[in-house]
C-alpha cells in the first residue's frame, strides 16, 4: 500500500468513529496520523518497525496498525467500524464539503443511508427544517451530489439529457454536417453510461479535441471515445454520408433489438437507404420508434402492424402526484394550481403527505379540512380549471391506509405509497401493498418499489400479483415521473396493459419546476408501448371526475 493510500485508511477511521461519536483524542490521533502520513518523503513500506515508531505522532498502537496495513492490506479496527456502518452512510462520506457531523445529523435525525436519498431528500424539501440546515445548504449539498455521480460511471437521463442536446447543437454548429443523438440516450433508457452522438464525417478535426470542449480519450475504426468538460464519456460514431440512415439505425438499437432484425434482412441491402423508415419496410415491418428498439418484443408487433400510438407529452391534460406547503412542497396550493393552469394543465391533483408522514410535515385531520377549504375557494375564483382533493396516504406496516374512514372517504382520490419501513423482504413486500391495493379508498398505487436509482434497489415485489390485484380492484398504478424514481419500471408496463391497469405518469411535484418531470415521465411510458388512452391523465377533468368515482 502506498503512503497515501494508508493515510486515507486513518482518515476513513477517524470519520466512521466519529459518526458513531466515539472517542475524541483517538479521533483526533488518527487525524493527525492522516496529515503526517500523506506527507511522508519515504515510502511506509520501505521502512522498518523502528522507523515507523520513530515518525512524530506515531505511537505504538498507530505503528500496529500501520504495520497490519503493510502485512495484510486490511485494518481490523477500520473494518470493524465499516461492518457498522451502511456502505450508503460510506459514501456520503466521499462527497466534499459535507462532513462528518452532517452526515450523522441525516442518518440519526432522518434515517437518510444512501446518497440518492439525500438527493431526493433534498428536491423534496425535506432538509430545510433541520437545525444547521436550509434552504441554501440544501441547494448546496444538492448540487455536491450531482457532481458527486457525475463522477461515477453512471448516469441518470436526466442528468444528461441536455447536456447531450447542447453538444449535438455545438457540433453542428462548429462542424456544419448531420449530427445527431443515438445509442442508449436516443432510445431514453432511464440510466446511461454516457452519451452516444453520430457524426456524418470521414474524419473528425483536431480542433475540435481541447479541454474546454471535449478531450480525445481513444480512436477505433468506428468511433471516438472522448469526454467532456466536466468529464462525462462520449462515444462519436463516424460515417459517411450514404451511410448515414443505415448507421443511424444501427447505433440505435439495442444489441439483443439488431441481433434480431438482422437474422431476417440482408445488410447489405439497406446500407445506403434514403431513410431509417425505409429499412424498416425491407424488413417488411412498420416503423418501430427509437424507445421501442430494445430486444424482440416488438418485432412481431410491427410486422403485423399492430405497434401501439405511443403517448406524447401533449397527451397529459392533467397532474395528479403534487405537494405544497402544507407538507413538504416549496410552494403554495395557489402557486402550484396556477402554474400547472399557465401550463396547458387543465386540473391538478393536490396530493399532500399523510398524517403519519411527519418527517414531510403531513397533514393532521384538522389540516386536511383547511387544505379543502382553501380548494373550494380557489375552484370557484379559477374555474374552468379544476383543483382535485387528494392525499398520498401512507401504507403503513400492515398495509393499512394513514387516516380513519371518515376522512378517507372525503377525499377525491388517494395515492397509496410506502415511504417507511423499506427493508422488507418479497413476501412481506407484496402482502402490504396488497392489502392497501384492497382497500376501497385506495385510487392508486404509488411508485411500487420505492426504488431510487443508481441508489436504491426498492424493496423486492411480485410485481404480477400486485399488478393482478389491481386489475381486481380497479386500481391504477403510478409511474412516477421523478427522474430518480421511474417507478414502475417501464418493464412491466405491457403485463399491467394487459391486465387492463391503467398507469398515471405523476410527477410527484414538490414544486412548480417539479412539475416539468413529467417530460421523464413520458420518455419512460414510450419506453413501456404506453398509448395515452391507456393513461389516466389523458381524462378531461370531467372524465377523471368520473373515473375516480367508480374506481
Amino acid at each position: 500500500m502506498s503512503n497515501k493510500e494508508i493515510a486515507n485508511a486513518f482518515n476513513l477511521l477517524g470519520d466512521l468513529m466519529e459518526l458513531h461519536d466515539e472517542n475524541t483524542f483517538k479521533i483526533r490521533s488518527y487525524r493527525n496520523a492522516y496529515l503526517t502520513l500523506r506527507k511522508l518523503p519515504k515510502s511506509l513500506a520501505d521502512m522498518s518497525d523502528e522507523e515507523i515508531h520513530g515518525i512524530k505522532g506515531v505511537g505504538k498502537a498507530i505503528a500496529g496498525k500501520i504495520r497490519e496495513l503493510l502485512d495484510v492490506g486490511e485494518m481490523a479496527t477500520l473494518n470493524k467500524y465499516k461492518d457498522q456502518t451502511p456502505e450508503g452512510i460510506q459514501d456520503l462520506l466521499t462527497i466534499k464539503g459535507l462532513g462528518v457531523k452532517k452526515v450523522r445529523q441525516l442518518w440519526q435525525e432522518m434515517g437518510i443511508e444512501s446518497t440518492g436519498e439525500l438527493y431526493y431528500a433534498c428536491n423534496e424539501n425535506r432538509l430545510i427544517a433541520l437545525k444547521g440546515f436550509g434552504l441554501k445548504t440544501q441547494e448546496d449539498i444538492r448540487q455536491k451530489i450531482e457532481y458527486h455521480q457525475q463522477s461515477k460511471d453512471k448516469f441518470l437521463y436526466a442528468t444528461l439529457e441536455q447536456e447531450a442536446e447542447d453538444l449535438v447543437n455545438e457540433l453542428r454548429k462548429r462542424l456544419n454536417i448531420q449530427v445527431e443523438l443515438t445509442g442508449a440516450i436516443r432510445r431514453k433508457m432511464p440510466i446511461l453510461r454516457g452519451i452516444e452522438i453520430l457524426v456524418e464525417t470521414d474524419e473528425l478535426p483536431q480542433e475540435i479535441f481541447n479541454d474546454d470542449f471535449l478531450s480525445f480519450t481513444e480512436k477505433t475504426p468506428t468511433y471516438y471515445r472522448v469526454k467532456t468538460a466536466k468529464q462525462i464519456p462520449i462515444r462519436l460514431y463516424t460515417c459517411t454520408s450514404d451511410e448515414w440512415n443505415f448507421r443511424l439505425f444501427e447505433t440505435t438499437g439495442a444489441k439483443d433489438f439488431n441481433d434480431i432484425f438482422f437474422k431476417n434482412i440482408n445488410i447489405n441491402n439497406v446500407k445506403k437507404a434514403i431513410s431509417e423508415e425505409a429499412i424498416f419496410e425491407a424488413a417488411g415491418l412498420a416503423f418501430i420508434p427509437p424507445e421501442l428498439r430494445e430486444d424482440d418484443t416488438n418485432i412481431s408487433l410491427a410486422k403485423a402492424d399492430k405497434l401501439p400510438t405511443l403517448i406524447t407529452a401533449n397527451d397529459v391534460r392533467g397532474l395528479l402526484h403534487t405537494h405544497t406547503t402544507y407538507s413538504d412542497g416549496l410552494n403554495t396550493l395557489r402557486e402550484m394550481a396556477e402554474y400547472a393552469r399557465d401550463k396547458g394543465y387543465a386540473y391538478i391533483g393536490i396530493t399532500d403527505h399523510s398524517k403519519s408522514a411527519f418527517y414531510a410535515n403531513g397533514l393532521k385531520p384538522e389540516r386536511v379540512l383547511a387544505q379543502w377549504e382553501e380548494i373550494d375557494a380557489l375552484n370557484a375564483e379559477l374555474a374552468p380549471f379544476r383543483i382535485f382533493k387528494g392525499i398520498e396516504s401512507d401504507i403503513l406496516s400492515d398495509g393499512s391506509l394513514d387516516y380513519e374512514e371518515d376522512i378517507l372517504r372525503r377525499f377525491d382520490f388517494v395515492i397509496a405509497s410506502v415511504h417507511s419501513n423499506l427493508k422488507m423482504d418479497e413476501s412481506k413486500a407484496t402482502q402490504r401493498l396488497l392489502n392497501a391495493i384492497k382497500n376501497p379508498y385506495t385510487t392508486m398505487l404509488g411508485h411500487p418499489t420505492g426504488r431510487l436509482l443508481l441508489s436504491r434497489k426498492g424493496y423486492p415485489i411480485d410485481h404480477a400479483r400486485v399488478i393482478d390485484a389491481c386489475a381486481e380492484h380497479q386500481v391504477s398504478i403510478e409511474l412516477n415521473a421523478n427522474p430518480l424514481r421511474l417507478d414502475i419500471d417501464w418493464q412491466w408496463i405491457p403485463y399491467a396493459l394487459e391486465k387492463g391497469v391503467k398507469i398515471a405518469i405523476n410527477p410527484d411535484a414538490h414544486s412548480t419546476k417539479g412539475i416539468h418531470d413529467i417530460h421523464y415521465g413520458v420518455c419512460v411510458a414510450r419506453k413501456g408501448g404506453l398509448t395515452a388512452a391507456d393513461c389516466v391523465n389523458y381524462l378531461t377533468a370531467e372524465e377523471f371526475e368520473r373515473y375516480i368515482a367508480t374506481s
